[in-house]
């Protein structure tokens, strides 16, 4: 099995700790509501690691934190989805529970392990796009993280995407994850139901039944179901999705591109119709030739496998081994 460590995918609406071998495969998982305050937070995640190591003799820890973190990952600046704002996460949970902690923005992470271990194997210039709460990016440069300047690249689920638009957990109006997320896909289904009469469609019975119990997963399931409701959000689903990729491949003009995350999982739903407004809408559209737009091959998976993998190789790093891509 090799160097053991543990990856947590810290996301807004969960927390995910596995420990995993380097071959990518998870041994042993936990999962919890995230927390809203820091002090609840931090306790989950000792909590977490310390049911895993008492179990297993994992190295060190990894975690994949959906928000910005300072270009050595030791200080998370500001995260929409998380209580942490300037604060030495990694640092702070190596002095409380013994074991080398190390933070990685959870989009890297989960590129790393596809880049790793899965779709984005193959890939010169990759981009892989994290979609579950919100949006996150992870864009690899022949398997390195591309970080920018200051640590925060490329920030795209807070593009403006519809001037004046829904209201966003950063601050701005009509960003990408507005209309391209696991929360944005309930917001859609209430637009459309307040728009219209929607017959026999069993999540519009289930909505107007309980409101409250609508999520991103439930839209997922009923569209696979073949509910009208459903299918017409990830219908606007995909066409926000091809908008924004096709901006992407304006600026970046990747190779590849790989749609992890929770929702990232069920591509089925709006590849197709995202890869069709996507190669319409990009720049010399029948000119030029167009990233190639995958599944995620480890689908909700990846962040927690990327978190490892990053702490499997810092260790590595520490210990003197050369580490070929290491992030």
């Amino acid at each position: 099995m090799g160097d053991l460590t543990i990856g947590i995918d810290i996301g807004g609406t969960s927390v995910r700790a596995s420990v995993v071998d380097d071959h990518g495969a998870m041994l042993d998982t936990l999962r919890a509501a995230t927390p809203p305050t820091t002090s609840a937070l931090e306790h989950c995640l000792d909590r977490l690691v310390g049911e895993l190591t008492s179990r297993w003799a994992a190295k060190a820890v990894g975690l994949a934190i959906a928000g910005f973190l300072t270009p050595d990952r030791r200080v998370v600046r500001f995260a929409p989805h998380l209580p942490w704002r300037e604060a030495a996460v990694a640092e702070d949970m190596t002095a409380r529970i013994g074991v080398p902690v190390f933070a990685e923005h959870d989009a890297n992470a989960a590129a790393v392990a596809e880049w790793r271990f899965g779709a984005a194997a193959r890939g010169k210039n990759s981009l892989v796009l994290a979609i579950g709460t919100g949006i996150g990016a992870g864009l690899l440069l022949d398997g390195e993280i591309y970080r920018g300047s200051f640590g925060v690249a490329p920030e795209l689920g807070h593009l403006t995407v519809v001037p004046n638009g829904r209201v966003c957990s950063c601050g701005k109006l009509g960003c990408w994850e507005r209309y391209c997320s696991g929360t944005a896909l309930v917001d859609t289904v209430l637009e459309l139901l307040a728009d219209g009469d929607w017959g026999r469609s069993q999540l519009a019975a289930d909505v107007a039944a309980d409101p409250g119990s609508l999520t991103g997963r439930r839209v997922a399931g009923a569209a696979a179901d073949g509910d009208a409701v459903a299918l017409a959000a990830f219908a606007q689903f995909g066409a926000s999705l091809g908008q924004g990729l096709a901006m992407i491949a304006d600026i970046f003009d990747p190779d590849l591109i790989v749609l992890a995350g929770g929702v990232g999982a069920a591509s089925g739903l709006f590849l197709d119709e995202a890869r069709e407004h996507y190669a319409r809408l990009v720049t010399g559209a029948g000119h030029r030739q167009l990233a190639r737009i995958r599944g995620t091959q480890l689908g909700e998976s990846a962040g927690v496998v990327g978190a490892a993998e990053v702490a499997r190789q810092a260790i590595r790093v520490q210990a003197g081994e050369t580490v070929r891509g290491r992030t």
